[in-house]
């Protein structure tokens, strides 16, 4: 390995340890860092990785990063890199999983868990809010995330979430893609490769399979089922961390009901309070599933690496296998107008994962008001998430 593979590796590991507010926050890191300070790409390299993360499904940052890694030292390093992101967080939240019914039934943590779990549900809020003003933009925008808003209510079924991502994606493409568009995009098809683009169609395809597999073995295994599970939503989640929550929170706790609300929503707080990525929320779910089910600290490690291995490992894969030509893909019109509609229908997600976490405050008037404080420092100041989720924990040692 040559030492430029080794300082990256050094500065990967710096990066998993003092990365915190998610992908926006991220990519500004990864571009003073990586691009500025260090020169492992250049600035339009990022962006364009950055851009191919958001078209891809999977986990974002981790994308991106991974993206890097490849440019700068092929797929070994890019390999190690993951396991450099991945692991410090996740570990922390499966050891938290494990400690949970300990510290929840003292009563000085459930005074604590009173004002963080509210607060959750106001990163929830300033995450639906910040990317509607990023992505709903248009009336077709506008009406696919309604619509996907209305239908998940109605529904509330896992198996929705991929048929309203196709669609939206579906829809933003047809109707965004204008006829001068279409004839670029005649030209430059000549231009593009397409055993290429056949491989990428063939991926998707070979993952939606192994899914339908993993899934009719699934009743014989918890733990198979879980990976499942968690390898459906890897191959659904279109735009990181924010929109994982929604559709973790539907399949999970309102539909199978593997952990409860307060578990999810306590999870997901320290989640937020760790630097790394958001999809280590994976490793806390995983866990906290086999151990309500007397699987025992053995199987709620196992428990953690499932969802931790199955949520990543499509987007993993997908971005080692797509980086090398993007090059192709990205010169494609309606690839490109269809992330408008898929972000959009995740907006539509988000809301609906938001109506499902207040409705269990009740009449309690406090926990709006935590939320809404929480709503607030997020969106009207430049407070980082960790500090609001540290100030929730101040507040409920101190009441």
């Amino acid at each position: 390995m040559t030492k430029l593979q080794l300082l990256f590796l050094r500065d990967a590991l710096v990066y998993t340890f003092t990365t915190f507010g998610g992908p926006q926050a991220h990519v500004a890191i990864l571009l003073r860092e990586f691009v500025e300070k260090r020169g492992y790409i250049t600035e339009s390299e990022l962006m364009e990785l950055n851009a191919l993360s958001q078209v891809l499904p999977g986990p974002s940052s981790t994308q991106t990063l991974i993206g890097i890694a490849w440019k700068v030292g092929g797929l070994r390093l890019a390999i190690i890199t993951f396991f450099i992101w991945v692991i410090p967080s996740a570990a922390i939240m499966c050891v938290a999983a494990i400690s949970y019914k300990t510290f929840a039934s003292s009563g000085k943590t459930e005074a604590v868990l009173r004002f963080i779990r509210p607060a959750a549900v106001g990163i929830v809020a300033y995450a639906a809010v910040t990317f509607a003003q990023k992505f709903i933009k248009t009336k077709v925008s506008a009406y696919l995330s309604i619509g996907s808003l209305v239908a998940t209510l109605i529904l509330q079924n896992p198996y929705a979430f991929p048929i309203l991502i196709l669609l939206g994606g579906i829809i933003s493409s047809a109707l965004e893609t204008q006829p001068t568009e279409d004839a670029l995009r005649t030209r430059l098809y000549a231009n593009v490769n397409p055993k290429k683009v056949g491989y990428f169609i063939g991926i998707l395809l070979f993952f939606a399979a192994l899914g339908a597999l993993i899934n009719r073995t699934s009743p014989f295994s918890l733990p198979v089922r879980l990976f499942e599970n968690f390898y459906r939503n890897g191959i659904l989640i279109f735009g990181g961390g924010q929109v994982l929550v929604p559709l973790m929170y539907t399949e999970f706790v309102e539909l199978k009901h593997y952990l409860t609300n307060a578990e999810f929503l306590s999870g997901y707080a320290l989640q937020q309070a760790l630097p790394g990525p958001t999809f280590s929320f994976t490793s806390f779910v995983g866990a906290i599933t086999l151990g309500n089910r007397g699987y025992g600290v053995a199987g709620q490690i196992i428990g953690s690496l499932v969802a931790v291995i199955g949520i990543n490992l499509p987007g993993l894969i997908l971005i080692l296998f797509i980086v090398p030509f993007w090059e192709d893909l990205k010169k494609i019109t309606r690839i490109r107008n269809s992330l408008s509609g898929i972000n959009a229908v995740a907006v539509g997600f988000m809301a609906t994962a938001f109506i499902l976490l207040v409705a269990p405050f009740g009449t309690n008037w406090m926990a709006y008001l935590i939320m809404a404080g929480a709503f607030c420092l997020l969106y009207f100041t430049k407070i980082k998430t960790p500090i609001v989720i540290l100030i929730g924990v101040v507040l409920g040692l101190i009441f």
